[in-house]
């Protein structure tokens, strides 16, 4: 059986946001204040304006990590484990309530689209007290695939 060979492809800000809007499974890395890095699994989107979005509480270690210290990466991933992921390094910006409640609303929009009642949803998301990270792409590495490097491939498969 043919052997996967890991391919790597590089791209510009609207591709890289094209290939995150079909995935919203994440990792978000912050960073503690010792300077360790502190990973969450998370749910994401990309908003209008080409931030990625994570909906949070005000508690959590890394909501509490992003406003210490904005300089977050998220590695996204496709639904497949084997399959394409890429990660993106940003500056986060925290929102809480009552200033999230209409972000919460892209945010949702960009993961199930609409909404039956949006003054519900609201109005839950103000009872819930939820937080929303924003982050501003600033750097991303290629949209990579796992496998054996190509000239190995070829070795084992020849």
């Amino acid at each position: 059986m043919p052997r996967s060979v890991a391919t790597t492809h590089k791209v510009d800000l609207p591709e890289l946001l094209e290939f995150v809007r079909r995935r919203h499974s994440f990792v978000l890395t912050t960073l503690r204040a010792d300077g360790r890095p502190q990973m969450s699994p998370v749910s994401g989107g990309v908003d209008p304006e080409g931030r990625l979005v994570i909906s949070t509480y005000p508690g959590r270690a890394k909501t509490r990590n992003a406003e210490r210290d904005p300089r977050v990466s998220v590695c996204v991933l496709s639904d497949d484990f084997g399959g394409a992921w890429v990660q993106v390094d940003g500056d986060a910006e925290v929102l809480h309530m009552p200033e999230a409640t209409e972000p919460m609303v892209d945010y949702f929009r960009s993961i199930a689209g609409e909404h039956p009642d949006w003054d519900e949803y609201r109005e839950a998301m103000r009872v819930q007290n939820k937080s929303l990270i924003r982050i501003t792409p600033t750097r991303w590495g290629p949209i990579a695939t796992g496998g054996f490097p190509a000239d190995v491939a070829a070795r084992l498969d020849g």
